[in-house]
């Protein structure tokens, strides 16, 4: 008797999938259909779909009226039908940071929060809904990752939601939250020895010998739009119109590179008011070869061994690492790479001035806003939104040790008053 997993798995196969945009490969050109592939047959460039320019887009006033996910931007997305699985990802808080603000130097500073993302808190949400509706028009009934944490949660969370089998690689050293975070929606969890980059080498096997969907390798042309959806919020949220600046953190440079093409998107549809965002990328020193690429000037990123405690964007070989530096040199912004020491105390200053407690990709994006600010590439007029891509439960032991240790005390009132006259 098959289990309840492999009869909803059986389901979902036999399930009717929306149908999918066309890819054609970035750079040169070559179209090819819906496929479970991402990288052209001629060029070995990366394929991404392909949007009819005659097609009909909203106006404001429809976008606000549907509901609020990611699917309220469904025109720009590869999905040309209704979802049919992770209708309800998206549409994360933009707040208001006075205090990150004057800490930062700036006139105004936002924090675009998707470390309380439906259903795994982390941005990754956005690009699984969009690679998961991909996998079943395809027909595939098993997805999977290579991730360093947070794309294995929102993998592992939202197959299980759908019925899909999952299979789900890490490097073998991984956050203990991120592992918890995984196992327990019940995929197959394979830990692998050595890198991210290892990982990722092993999965592109993986996905030629089984022909599974593998959402950041085969499908990576349909995933990586999720991403756009960040940067369509922002819009939406300051009340169509761009900011000044945006900064987010960078692995394999998709994201950064993604949130520049949104913003252009609804400029483009007449959609947003304002001129193009200058974009900042944010990497720790120990693991930094797109911003060694920007400050190089040079096309070719060199690849590093990674060595940071910010594992969730410890990739020293970026897939999409020169096309976020060409972003960045284009919309006239800059990247910074900082020290884990640096990194640490970011996420403390996010969490004491706006009360949202990140990863490490977010300390390390709040702490390349300080250094860029000391270094004047971020202007006292400016308006800038800081990306915050996951929470930071999924990494307390990096910033365990630099916490105080909270005194104990017996449950008398005298000794509660002391601890208060030593706080004087």
């Amino acid at each position: 008797m098959s289990s309840p997993v492999a009869a909803a798995c059986t389901a979902v196969a036999k399930r009717s999938g929306p149908r999918l945009a066309s890819l054609s490969c970035r750079l040169c050109g070559a179209p090819s259909d819906p496929s479970p592939v991402a990288v052209c047959e001629h060029c070995l460039g990366p394929l991404e779909p392909v949007y009819d320019p005659a097609r009909r887009l909203p106006t404001r006033a429809e976008i606000e009226a549907r509901p609020r996910s990611i699917w309220r931007y469904r025109e720009w997305l590869p999905i040309l039908d209704a979802p049919v699985v992770s209708e309800d990802t998206g549409f994360t808080p933009l707040l208001d940071a006075p205090a990150l603000a004057r800490a930062l130097g700036v006139r105004r500073a936002l924090v675009k929060n998707d470390a309380v993302s439906h259903p795994s808190c982390s941005f990754k949400d956005r690009v699984v809904a969009v690679a998961l509706n991909a996998a079943v028009g395809l027909g595939l009934d098993t997805v999977g990752c290579a991730s360093t944490g947070n794309l294995a949660n929102s993998v592992a969370a939202q197959a299980a939601r759908a019925g899909l089998a999952a299979w789900i690689f890490v490097p073998e050293d991984l956050e203990v939250g991120k592992i918890v975070g995984t196992a327990i929606y019940g995929p197959r969890l394979v830990r692998v020895k050595g890198t991210y980059d290892d990982v990722n080498r092993l999965c592109a096997q993986v996905a030629d010998r089984f022909g599974w969907g593998l959402v950041n390798l085969n499908l990576r042309g349909y995933y990586g739009e999720g991403s756009k959806t960040m940067a369509h919020e922002i819009g939406e949220q300051l009340g169509w119109r761009t900011p000044d600046a945006v900064i987010a953190p960078m692995a394999g440079g998709s994201l950064l590179t993604k949130l520049d093409k949104g913003f252009r998107e609804l400029r483009t549809a007449g959609l947003l008011d304002g001129a193009a965002p200058r974009m900042y990328g944010a990497q720790a020193a120990g693991c930094a070869p797109i911003v060694n690429l920007v400050a190089s000037g040079g096309e070719k990123i060199e690849p590093v061994q990674p060595r940071t405690i910010a594992r969730s964007i410890a990739i020293g070989n970026p897939a999409d690492g020169r096309f976020a530096a060409k972003a960045i040199r284009t919309s006239g912004g800059g990247a910074a790479a900082v020290t884990d020491e640096e990194l640490v105390a970011g996420i403390r200053l996010l969490a004491e001035t706006t009360g949202v407690f990140g990863e490490t990709a977010a300390g390390v994006t709040v702490a390349a806003a300080l250094k860029l600010a000391r270094e004047g590439q971020l202007r006292p007029t400016d308006e800038l939104v800081l990306c915050i891509t996951g929470n930071g439960l999924k990494t307390v032991e990096a910033v365990l040790p630099a916490l105080p240790e909270a005194p104990v005390v017996a449950g008398k009132l005298r000794e509660v008053a002391a601890l208060v006259e030593a706080s004087r």
